[in-house]
C-alpha cells in the first residue's frame, strides 16, 4: 500500500506523517507499505522545519534527507490511499483525476472511519464515508509560526490517528476502489426488465 500525504508547504505536517508511517513500516515488518508527501503550495527544495524534524524524532522517525516537494498529478496517480491534513485539501486532490476522490481522505476523517466500521480495506472505508456523521471539522492545523509545543501536539495527533489506521489497512493486500461516478448517463437494467426496453433505452440516436 503506498500512501501519499498531502499539506500546503510540505515541511511539516505531511512529513511528519511520511516519516512516522516510514518508521511504522520497519517496526512491524511491513515491506510493502510505503509512502510519500508533497504540498499544494509546496516550499520546494526547503528541509524539514527544525521543529517538525523534532516531532519526527520524537516519534521514531528519521527526518533527515528530505526536499519539500509540489502536489503533482503522477503522485496522486501513484498513491493507493491519499491522505491530507485539512478538508479543502482533500478537496482539491479529489477533483484531480477520475477515480481520485474514492482513495482520498482526511487523515482524520480514515481513522474515524475505520475506527468505528471497522474497515479493513481502502474500499470499506470509501463505501463508510457517507454512512456516518461528521463532528466538527477533521482538520490538522499547520503548527508552522507556532511554538514548540504545538509541533509536539500536532505530531501527537497524527501518530493518534495515522498508526491504528495503518495498522488495520497495511497488513490486509489493497485494491484501489472502483469510483462511484461514470461519465454519461448510462442506464442500467432492473432484476427482469423486458429486453426491449432496455435496448430502447440505450439506442443510440
Amino acid at each position: 500500500m503506498h500512501v501519499l500525504f498531502v499539506c500546503n508547504g510540505n515541511v511539516c505536517r505531511s512529513v511528519i506523517a511520511e516519516r512516522l508511517t516510514r518508521a511504522i513500516a520497519v517496526e512491524h515488518a511491513l515491506p510493502n507499505l510505503t509512502a510519500e508527501s508533497a504540498g499544494t503550495r509546496a516550499l520546494v527544495g526547503f528541509p524539514v522545519e527544525p521543529l517538525a524534524a523534532q516531532a519526527i524524532e520524537g516519534l521514531g522517525g528519521d527526518a533527515s534527507n528530505f526536499k519539500a516537494r509540489r502536489l503533482k498529478d503522477e503522485m496522486v496517480d501513484n498513491a493507493d490511499l491519499v491522505l491530507t491534513m485539512t478538508q479543502q485539501i482533500r478537496d482539491t486532490v479529489s477533483e484531480m483525476g477520475f477515480g481520485v476522490a474514492c482513495r482520498t481522505f482526511t487523515l482524520l476523517e480514515a481513522h474515524r472511519i475505520a475506527h468505528v466500521t471497522g474497515a479493513r480495506s481502502i474500499a470499506e472505508l470509501h463505501e463508510s464515508r457517507n454512512d456516518l456523521s461528521i463532528v466538527g471539522r477533521e482538520n490538522i492545523t499547520d503548527p508552522i509560526g507556532l511554538s514548540e509545543q504545538a509541533y509536539c501536539d500536532v505530531g501527537d495527533r497524527i501518530a493518534e490517528a495515522l498508526v491504528p489506521l495503518l495498522l488495520a489497512l497495511a497488513p490486509h493486500e489493497q485494491t484501489r476502489p472502483v469510483a462511484d461516478e461514470r461519465p454519461g448517463l448510462i442506464i442500467e437494467p432492473d432484476a427482469n426488465p423486458p429486453l426491449a426496453t432496455f435496448l430502447a433505452a440505450h439506442r443510440v440516436r
